[in-house]
């Protein structure tokens, strides 16, 4: 074997080696390509999902929890039914301009104090038009009752556009204590 012949046959095995190696690591590098890839588009398409998933959630949430308050604290209203007095007393809160059409219920929450409680309170909502529709609000006592009316329970309503004032009333006839407080809090529209 001559010189040339040793160099090309080193060469050879080097190059050769150096070939093998060099498609091992060329292997390898696409085979990480592919799984970064892969982890990408699953990184890309979770977040989307999950961002419009999110997105339509909260605007579901926003559109069903729309509130419209009447009151800041709670209302005190006492009364005192026993003779000489007047057989009914009322208390009447005055409505903004508002429409009502997107609004579904009328939620409060009421008791009574501790020197007398009603168990009944007639809710009288009237409109512009005069239309008069009443609700009984019974059980009242001395803990928290929560009320959430669907409006749809006030049939004598037609026109929803213009309401203007929320009554409350107390009758001698139909109250359980014939003196006491009731406490309103709470009062809105939601839908």
């Amino acid at each position: 074997m001559t010189r040339d012949e040793i160099y090309d046959h080193l060469a050879q095995v080097y190059l050769g080696k150096r070939n093998k190696l060099e498609q091992k690591k060329k292997k390898e590098s696409n085979a990480w390509l592919v799984i970064n890839i892969v982890i990408a588009v699953l990184i890309l398409a979770s977040t989307f999902y999950g961002l419009s998933a999110f997105l339509a959630k909260r605007g579901e949430l926003l559109e069903s929890k729309i509130i419209f308050a009447l009151n800041n604290g709670p209302i005190r209203v006492s009364y005192d039914l026993n003779e000489p007095f007047p057989q009914i007393k009322r208390f009447t809160l005055t409505v903004p301009e508002v429409k009502l059409e997107r609004y579904k219920k009328i939620n409060f929450s009421m008791r009574g104090f501790n020197s007398g409680y009603p168990g009944v309170v007639k809710i009288i909502l009237r409109n512009q038009k005069n239309e008069t529709a009443e609700y009984y609000a019974q059980n009242i006592n001395t803990h928290w009752k929560n009320f959430s009316v669907p409006l749809t329970d006030f049939k004598n309503i037609t026109d929803w556009s213009n309401l203007t004032e929320i009554e409350f009333v107390l009758e001698a006839w139909n109250i359980e204590k014939k003196r006491g407080m009731v406490l309103i809090d709470g009062l809105c529209f939601s839908s």
